[in-house]
């Protein structure tokens, strides 16, 4: 059984790892910024007596993960660190503050490195561990109004293959974990995000994401699953697509050149409908 690090487990993704990880017998802790305004985890915890501890942690603040990592490291080895902790920021770039792409990549790019960094000479020391970074297929593909989200996860993915390299001759695997569409409030927060005057590709975006909720999106649990997998496994496996269109959507998009690609993002309204229809079978229809 191992010692596990969890960041961002107060819901969603992160929740569903720590409960997925107790459950197999390995000990938890849960990082999150305000346990008093997240309960749930704590009571699902207590209920089913599984070995999790919560921790205050906030990603963004240097004093926050250097206290937290000096109580958690003060009474035992870290064995495994999930880096799940994210925020999404989405829109136009003409249209996003520049305050909004600050915050996604503190969160999502800085706010892992702090952790990696509070663990990694530990894990390089003993000549083991395991580095688990939580990106998104988003952190492969970019598509507009995602740009400020795809930019902090596409960072975490480059850092995450350096990593790999300089970890590998040390015993220290390190994963990336790629989840498509998953029923979370992030994703709850995107169908539901503004729309742009001037830019259609926002308006698309949350009706297709509307869509695809009302279809079936994967759920937390997946991912969970996902993580367990490679921390029981022992995979050197370096990136790990998770949920049910998320090879797929890598794969669809794999087929395509880039300038194809940049069209398909740019075409009218009506060919845009037409595309969405031959390539997912969806037939959307967009407010006037």
């Amino acid at each position: 059984m191992f010692n596990v690090v969890v960041t961002g487990a107060s819901r969603g993704i992160g929740l569903a790892i720590a409960v997925e990880l107790a459950r197999a017998g390995h000990q938890v802790v849960a990082t999150m910024r305000n346990p008093a305004g997240s309960p749930e985890l704590g009571e699902q915890a207590a209920k089913e007596k599984l070995p999790i501890r919560i921790e205050m942690l906030d990603v963004d603040s240097d004093e926050s993960v250097k206290q937290a990592f000096g109580r958690i490291l003060g009474r035992g080895p870290v064995d495994v660190l999930v880096n799940n902790a994210g925020i999404e920021r989405t829109g136009a770039i003409e249209e996003t503050p520049l305050a909004d792409f600050r915050t996604c990549m503190e969160t999502n790019y800085f706010g892992a490195i702090r952790c990696i960094q509070a663990v990694i000479g530990p894990m390089r020391e003993r000549g083991s561990g395991a580095i688990i970074n939580v990106t998104s297929v988003g952190g492969k593909i970019s598509m507009s109004p995602f740009g400020p989200y795809s930019a902090s996860k596409f960072a975490l993915e480059a850092l995450s293959e350096a990593l790999a390299q300089e970890l590998r001759a040390f015993g220290v695997r390190v994963a990336i974990v790629e989840p498509g569409i998953i029923d979370t409030r992030m994703a709850r927060n995107i169908e539901g995000m503004n729309g742009s005057k001037v830019y259609p590709q926002v308006r698309r975006c949350a009706v297709l994401f509307e869509a695809a909720m009302a279809a079936g999106a994967g759920q937390p649990e997946v991912v969970g699953q996902k993580v367990r997998e490679i921390v029981e496994s022992g995979t050197w496996q370096l990136r790990h697509p998770v949920g049910p269109d998320a090879e797929p959507f890598l794969g669809w998009r794999g087929s395509m050149n880039d300038e194809k690609w940049v069209q398909w993002g740019a075409q009218s309204d009506s060919e845009w409908l037409k595309a969405v229809k031959a390539d997912f079978g969806m037939d959307l229809k967009l407010d006037s």
